[in-house]
């Protein structure tokens, strides 16, 4: 209404009006201006109860309560973040503290980031063990939107010897993914460089891609060796297929090297099978929603155009530490990936 009034009185004060939509206001009167800015109200008041409804369909409602996850991690206060990652602790002693790290919650700050698990490491090393505990250290990433186990360090050197074990891959990672389509074959290794490249469109931005060191031959189809990226990375990743139905996948997959978005670019340009809900790298020239099948979103009970608030089914599954003896966990998948699973007809394997 502040916003409606305004414009009339300055509409009066300068005696010639406003152009196009507001005209009608100030050759109206003051008594006009009133009605049409009660009336914007209204319309705002309303709008703002639609988006805070709860829709009925369950399928809109899940996307939405996700989506407000995410939100609220951002929003809360370092110490609420540091309770709730301490109330995800699956294990911890002398040297290591072990998280299963939510969705949506970044590990690092950058622009537009306000909570991150690095900025609490502080409060949650004291919530922990006591008052005059040192900062908990990160010895490894993962990305935002990827859940499951996450080893923090007690100390620094206990840091620096857990991540010479990721460099030297000493560290076993399982991870699960729900990914487009079905693998050719169903079991195999991707070992393909990757690099950074700058992606020009109508939007530039940058993404991560395979720079392979091999292509086919033009004249006679063969496999010929060509001259490595030298900005490349070596990138090995194995995979297997646990389940398939509905047009999708569950895959089982040991990242050996730890590139920088490793899994999702061998799956999504290497086997052609990108992961549910990576809108990020199921188009290689744009920025848009990823593009499913019919036979998914009818499964999903979803429409194309509210895919892109699908999440990214992308699962720390497993983790074996060789500190001493080793140390094995596993953390459950997040109620929104077992959700999808049952939707799709994915059976979860029992061993």
């Amino acid at each position: 209404m502040a916003a409606g009034g305004g414009a009339a009185r300055r509409c009066w004060r300068s005696g010639a009006g406003l152009a196009g939509a507001v005209r009608g206001i100030c050759g109206s009167g003051r008594a006009t201006a009133a009605v049409r800015a009660e009336e914007l109200a209204e319309r705002l008041r309303k709008s703002e109860e639609q988006q805070r409804e709860i829709p009925k369909d369950p399928t809109q409602r899940w996307l939405r309560e996700l989506a407000a996850m995410s939100q609220q991690l951002q929003q809360v206060h370092p110490n609420v973040l540091a309770k709730i990652l301490k109330q995800r602790t699956l294990y911890q002693n002398e040297e290591i503290v072990v998280i299963d790290k939510p969705y949506g919650l970044p590990v690092h700050g950058g622009p537009g980031i306000k909570n991150c698990i690095a900025d609490v490491l502080p409060i949650l090393a004291k919530m922990l063990e006591n008052m005059k505990a040192e900062p908990l250290h990160l010895c490894h990433r993962l990305d935002k939107e990827t859940t499951g186990v996450m080893v923090l360090a007690r100390s620094k050197e206990a840091a620096e010897k857990i991540r010479l074990l990721f460099k030297t891959r000493q560290v076993e990672k399982i991870y699960w993914a729900i990914v487009l389509g079905d693998p050719d074959p169903v079991e195999g290794v991707v070992e393909i460089p990757i690099v950074e490249k700058e992606v020009q469109s109508h939007q530039s931005h940058y993404k991560m891609t395979l720079a392979p060191n091999y292509r086919l031959c033009p004249e006679d189809g063969k496999v010929m060796r060509i001259r490595g990226n030298r900005h490349a990375e070596r990138a090995v990743t194995r995979y297997r297929r646990l389940a398939a139905a509905s047009a999708c996948s569950l895959l089982e997959l040991q990242p050996i090297t730890g590139v920088k978005h490793q899994i999702r670019v061998h799956l999504a340009y290497g086997l052609g099978c990108p992961i549910l809900g990576d809108h990020k790298y199921s188009h290689w020239s744009k920025l848009a929603p990823q593009k499913l099948p019919e036979h998914t979103l009818r499964r999903l009970k979803l429409e194309q155009s509210k895919a892109r608030h699908l999440p990214l089914h992308l699962h720390a599954h497993r983790l074996c530490l060789p500190l001493g003896q080793p140390l094995d966990f596993v953390c459950k998948l997040p109620l929104f990936f077992q959700k999808t699973l049952r939707k799709l007809e994915l059976d979860i394997p029992k061993d």
